[in-house]
């Protein structure tokens, strides 16, 4: 006897984890099958072989419905499942990276997108070659990149300038590449 309650043993037959529990789908499916047959029982006394047979035609599509939709393929497609949405689902491509770069050098551009695509790039190579993280191993990485380029990688601090200059991204490409 536990602290829960008296442990039951499984009924004959069947193993410890074959138990049908109220809520599980093997219920479910138990309690939808019973209350089928009750139903189909009555259409017959009530309305003899034709409201049955009719009645089981109607059972049988209802379940395939239902199979259909709960297996993934849902009913008419096109009117009942969202489309995706195009920028979830957008890869960035060459073009992006040449606009991000011309917009982080140029002085009057945006730095930040450049910085932000920089410290994916950084955190995904750590965390591949080194094991490291840029969010939890910050001393180890601020030692593996220097001084110089630290606080351009550094997701805690801002940027030391609003964009980044020529030498200092070739500097980070490079040191991306020894990584």
């Amino acid at each position: 006897m536990s602290a829960a309650g008296p442990e039951r043993a499984a009924p004959e037959g069947r193993p410890e984890g074959a138990r049908i529990t109220p809520g599980s789908i093997r219920h479910s499916l138990v309690e939808l099958g019973a209350a089928a047959v009750l139903a189909e029982i009555l259409l017959a006394l009530v309305g003899g072989l034709p409201a049955a047979g009719a009645g089981a035609v109607v059972l049988v599509a209802a379940a395939l419905v239902t199979a259909r939709v709960v297996a993934g393929a849902g009913f008419a497609e096109v009117s009942l499942r969202r489309r995706p949405r195009l920028m979830e689902s957008y890869g960035q491509g060459l073009g992006d990276w040449r606009w991000t770069v011309r917009q982080g050098l140029d002085p009057e551009g945006d730095g930040q997108l450049l910085r932000l695509r920089l410290q994916r790039l950084f955190a995904a190579r750590l965390s591949e070659a080194h094991g490291l993280s840029l969010a939890t191993d910050r001393d180890r990485v601020a030692k593996l990149l220097g001084p110089r380029l630290w606080p351009w990688i550094d997701p805690e601090s801002p940027a030391p300038a609003p964009t980044v200059p020529a030498p200092v991204l070739h500097a980070l490409v490079d040191r991306l590449e020894s990584l």
